[in-house]
């Protein structure tokens, strides 16, 4: 029989506490996700201020001094108008369907009696009986809460989002306080970049590819004649920063809102073949051309990623889910102890994009990798 190995009890002590803290740690994150959700959403902002604001200087005319105001002006009415865009146009939607009720109800009936026909299956209940063992009132109070805790959570990053602004002047002298050792400060400075560029470049791709894909779903759309194109072709926007199910929620929901609409099957069908197929082109030619190995991570970890976030701090957790993980892989790779964890999220192995040219890993630590995706 193979003799059992023998781990040093240092390493089994440290495994142990690594484990408890990783507990202590996911339990206070759940618990405080009211605190800690706009600022990881005002922390996110930020950095796109920041990508922005050195992507103003670097190709265009503005002074370098208004760079930075005009990268703070442009993203926060961009957080604004997204609010409200949803908002607005989510009361449209439900003021239209309101309106729309009494033909919606016989257009529900005949889309329950076609589906029964086309499985053989007898017996449709109507639209009425379904939406009868539903309890509506619960739903649409559910809706006003998310509604009602959106704005909120809204101000709240403002606020947050004020207070790191302000506290940036001090970051470099904060630096130096904690590490003394240039080597150290350099060190950190590179994790620091690798962190930024790898959220930038997740940000710069998934918004260049979401323009190309609501451009062309808008088109879709208003070729077919669907009603609320512009609010449906901004949730697509928004829902492009989600994972896999913002691919789902972006190939299905317009259709079904077109099965709805038209009495004919067929503008509900081109649109879910159009959609998919924009979807399908953009998720295996365009973002893997445009990511190239900025974003070096597993699909597993994503997916997990995903579920894990969702689950703690729900919209925004899924939202903030590919852009932890990448900081996630770009701190852990930079410590000995916690490098194979690095490596596990890794989509190749090689935590670091430049693996092959890199020099020795205590002078590549101290690199700085600029982020592919800000100069496109």
């Amino acid at each position: 029989m193979k003799p059992p190995l023998i781990v040093p009890t240092s390493t089994v002590s440290r495994n142990a506490v690594v484990l408890i803290a990783t507990i202590a740690a996911g339990a206070a994150v759940y618990w405080l996700r009211d605190i800690l959700t706009p600022l990881a959403m005002a922390i996110f902002l930020l950095i796109m201020i920041d990508g922005l604001k050195r992507w103003i200087e670097h190709r265009t005319p503005v002074p370098e001094r208004w760079a930075g105001l005009s990268a703070l002006i442009v993203v926060i009415l961009g957080f604004l108008a997204s609010i409200a865009i949803i908002v607005q146009g989510a009361r449209g939607f439900f003021t239209q369907a309101s309106e729309d009720t009494v033909l919606l109800g016989p257009r529900l009936d005949q889309i329950l009696a076609d589906t029964y026909r086309l499985f053989d299956m007898p017996g449709a209940p109507t639209a009425s009986e379904l939406i009868g063992r539903i309890d509506v009132s619960t739903y649409f109070a559910t809706v006003a809460m998310q509604a009602q805790g959106a704005v909120t959570g809204a101000i709240f990053v403002m606020i947050y989002l004020g207070f790191l602004m302000a506290s940036q002047s001090g970051f470099r002298r904060k630096l130096v306080g904690m590490f003394p050792d240039r080597g150290s400060r350099s060190e950190a400075m590179g994790v620091f970049q690798r962190v930024r560029g790898g959220v930038e470049g997740y940000l710069w791709v998934q918004a260049v590819t979401g323009v190309l894909i609501c451009a062309v779903a808008w088109v879709l759309m208003r070729a077919v004649g669907l009603q609320n194109a512009e609010f449906w072709t901004f949730v697509i926007f928004v829902v492009g920063f989600i994972p896999v199910l913002g691919g789902a929620v972006a190939g299905l929901a317009p259709p079904l809102a077109a099965l709805v609409q038209f009495e004919s099957y067929w503008p509900a069908l081109i649109l879910l073949i159009g959609l998919q197929a924009i979807l399908f082109i953009s998720g295996n030619f365009l973002q893997p051309r445009m990511q190239g190995d900025n974003q070096n991570i597993d699909p597993v970890v994503v997916l997990l990623s995903l579920a894990l976030w969702g689950h703690l701090w729900g919209v925004v957790g899924m939202f903030l889910s590919t852009p932890l993980a990448v900081m996630a892989m770009a701190v852990l790779a930079e410590f000995k102890g916690s490098r194979w964890m690095a490596i596990l999220l890794s989509g190749d192995g090689e935590p670091y994009a430049d693996e092959d040219d890199s020099p020795p890993p205590k002078a590549r630590r101290g690199r700085v990798n600029p982020p592919q995706s800000t100069g496109g």
